[in-house]
Order: C-alpha cells, then sequence, then structure tokens
C-alpha cells in the first residue's frame, strides 16, 4: 500500500516552479505525484522503492528545500 505524503517546499515562487518539482518528482521511481502547488507537493510513495532521504536529495539537487 501506498504512503501518502505532504512535503513543504522553500524557494519555490511561480509555475516554472511547480513544474520543476512535479519533474523532478515524477522521475523518480515510486513516486506518484498527487499535486504540486507553490511551495508544497503531495506525493504517494510505493513501499521498499524510493526511501524519503532521496526524494529529499532530488529535490535539493532541483534547487528547493525540503521543510
Amino acid at each position: 500500500m501506498k504512503s501518502a505524503t505532504r512535503l513543504e517546499l522553500q524557494g519555490m515562487s511561480c509555475q516554472h516552479c511547480v513544474r520543476r518539482v512535479r519533474e523532478t518528482l515524477e522521475s523518480l521511481d515510486g513516486v506518484t505525484v498527487e499535486s504540486v502547488d507553490i511551495g508544497s507537493a503531495e506525493i504517494q510513495l510505493e513501499p521498499g522503492t524510493v526511501p524519503m532521504e532521496q526524494v529529499e536529495e532530488a529535490l535539493r539537487d532541483a534547487g528547493y528545500a525540503p521543510r
């Protein structure tokens, strides 16, 4: 069963940021993106696939800081 997670993100200020975060999250195996808005994202993680630390690292690499 997938686990739902809400991420608060710093550094997002426009629709380009929203698109970048969505693309970053969608590139990770085991992540389903429910929604992305300025300042937050809601995802579902497939158990046993990508750890949350890897999700946060991918977001930091894209220029956004998970809180």
